[in-house]
């Protein structure tokens, strides 16, 4: 149970502090969202891996690091701590948090988008947090925390920088009926698509590693 309540905890946290920043951080909300991912992986990797992120978790489970009864409990309890944050961060900023496409931007640059960088995000975290070679270094929350820094200043205008269906689809439920969620889909096929392909490259990267897959 711990591993879950902490997967809960931080992605509360983590989509409590995106609500705030794309409310009050400006330009600097990207910067603000990849510390925030930073400092809870940090809280919570040595205990549940510090996903935070259905696609993360995906990703994880195809490595072979991660049970699938595990890794449908961490989804279940992401979407939970995401729309929790959604509910608690509405009142504050007085207005309702959905990640949404920049206006005028077609469908597919958005999912391409999502795609993309969700894979980018994935494959580091494979490659830093999952890999024996790696085991123990300090460093892996930087590196996860800046790719997401990194996603979001570059595709955050195009696709409205989920990278996670957590982000997408837990604050969309609890905005049904006030806000418009038909695209809410991109944010599970984009980020789903980018978290096979990134295990499917690190297969290919990591060759002799008998623990993928």
């Amino acid at each position: 149970m711990k591993n879950y309540i902490t997967e809960l905890v931080g992605t509360f946290l983590f989509v409590f502090s995106i609500a705030l920043a794309v409310a009050n951080a400006g330009a600097l909300a990207p910067l603000v969202i990849g510390a925030a991912l930073m400092c809870v992986v940090y809280m919570g990797g040595h205990i549940s891996g510090g996903h935070y992120n259905p696609a993360v978790t995906l990703a994880v489970y195809l490595r072979g690091s991660i049970g699938g009864t595990d890794g449908l409990m961490y989804v279940a309890f992401q979407i939970a701590g995401a729309m929790l944050a959604a509910l608690v961060a509405g009142p504050i900023t007085s207005q309702v948090f959905v990640a949404a496409p920049g206006a005028g931007v077609d469908v597919l640059s958005a999912l391409v988008v999502e795609l993309v960088f969700t894979f980018a995000l994935c494959l580091v975290v494979l490659n830093v947090a999952t890999d024996d070679k790696v085991s123990g270094n300090s460093f892996y929350g930087l590196a996860i925390g800046f790719t997401v820094v990194v996603a979001a200043f570059a595709g955050g205008s195009v696709s409205g920088g989920a990278f996670n269906p957590a982000v997408g689809l837990g604050p969309a439920l609890v905005a049904i009926g006030r806000a418009e969620i038909a695209h809410v889909w991109l944010y599970a096929v984009g980020p789903i698509a980018g978290a096979g392909l990134a295990a499917a490259v690190y297969r290919l990267q990591h060759p002799q590693d008998s623990a993928v897959g």
